[in-house]
């Protein structure tokens, strides 16, 4: 008595399964390099520094402004 699929002999069963651990191994790989390109901050900083320098500017344009204003009701 067979407990695999219907019509697929132990061999093609084991046949498959090889071919799914070599593609779940070449998609962890695939993985393991978008993980690595996505967290590493600094190429993420030299692809995106002018949007930082932007940021950063409005950053201390908001804190100054709000610097200035409360110096301005403690007078």
């Amino acid at each position: 008595m067979s407990t695999g699929a219907p019509g697929r002999s132990p061999a093609e069963i084991r046949r498959d399964i090889d071919v799914k651990r070599r593609q779940l191994g070449t998609s962890v790989v695939a993985l393991r390099g978008k993980v690595n390109e996505l967290t590493d901050w600094r190429r993420q900083v030299e692809e995106h520094k002018q949007q930082l320098i932007i940021g950063a500017a409005a950053a201390g344009f908001l804190i100054g402004a709000r610097a200035m204003l409360r110096r301005r009701r403690n007078r």
